[in-house]
């Protein structure tokens, strides 16, 4: 068949055309083109896209939900391991690195510095680690319906953020258990905690990228976490690092470089904000004016990582599902 073949209702007039299939030697990009024909899973415009994710808000905030509720659900204790699980961790890295390696020298409110550095690197930890498998989990969602899948990173933050909510409950009783008194500085905490929010989708969405095209990431990334987790303060003062490594001392840009750290980063503002105590121990250490540096840091990590985190997994958006 050289032209199209023209159907024709009883009157006679045309109602559609049957398409020739492509030629043997003719690439499929040519055969579209030639018929107008379209992906039907292509990425959209960047600014109808953010629209679509918008209009799915509803849809993001149910998901991470149930994902949340049902993540436990196998367990006895049930949703109450959102809250032991860090406390675990907290109480054996004190056991190590507070009781027999004596670490929490000259650090005051060793307990509550070391539960508050627990809980909110657990908060990144977990985004990154659940991001990178968002994509790959969720295939058969992906090919059975059609929907921006930046919604799932996405509703991995909202998992995380909700199990974190839970878990400052604690945190705050152990806070004030140790006499910490309530102060304004603790309003400060709520902006921290929307900073290191923004930075977790953030990093959320670049790991569910690398993670749909590449499984393996997932299996290196406990090492990878485990080495971020000794790097960021979790379990030391990294202003009292800087006093006592002779390494940090013959290398200044080393110390630069620790400061830098985004988790860091966001552990030092928080205990800043919440522990009266260490705040005063840093401030007569590093001075305001490193203080403000991090500010600075904190807000340059959660934009950039926000928006670049977000273009990126958009840039491969109809490759998702794919294979």
């Amino acid at each position: 068949m050289s032209h199209p073949e023209r159907l024709g209702s009883p009157g006679g007039e045309s109602v559609g055309t049957i398409a020739e299939p492509p030629h043997v030697n003719e690439k499929l990009s040519d055969y579209a083109a030639r018929y107008g024909l379209r992906q039907s899973a292509a990425r959209p415009p960047l600014g109808k896209y953010l629209r679509d994710v918008w209009a799915r808000r509803n849809f993001i905030w149910a998901f991470a939900s149930a994902k949340n509720i049902s993540m436990y659900s196998d367990s006895r204790l049930g949703q109450i391991w959102q809250v032991l699980t860090p406390l675990l961790n907290a109480a054996v890295y004190y056991l190590i690195f507070g009781l027999l390696l004596q670490l929490d020298r000259g650090i005051p409110d060793f307990i509550p510095f070391l539960v508050t550095g627990v809980f909110l690197f657990g908060f990144t930890q977990r985004s990154v680690t659940a991001g990178s498998k968002s994509v790959g989990d969720n295939l058969s969602l992906i090919r059975a319906l059609h929907f921006p899948r930046a919604t799932l990173p996405l509703a991995i933050a909202v998992v995380e953020l909700q199990q974190l909510l839970l878990a400052l409950i604690v945190l705050f009783a152990i806070i004030i258990a140790f006499g910490e008194p309530l102060t304004f500085y603790m309003f400060l905490f709520i902006p921290i905690l929307m900073l290191q929010l923004m930075f977790n989708v953030g990093i959320s969405m670049v790991m569910a990228r690398l993670g749909a095209f590449n499984r393996d990431i997932t299996q290196l990334l406990p090492f990878v976490m485990r080495t971020w987790l000794y790097a960021s303060g979790v379990i030391f003062s990294l202003p009292q690092l800087m006093e006592r490594a002779d390494l940090l001392n013959k290398h200044p840009w080393l110390g630069e470089i620790l400061q830098a750290n985004p988790a860091y980063v966001f552990l030092e503002l928080s205990r800043h904000a919440l522990l009266g105590d260490y705040r005063n121990y840093v401030e007569t250490s590093l001075g305001m004016a490193s203080m403000g540096q991090l500010w600075l840091y904190a807000v340059g990590w959660a934009v950039a990582m926000l928006i670049g985190g977000f273009y990126f997994f958009y840039r491969a958006e109809e490759r998702y599902g794919r294979g």
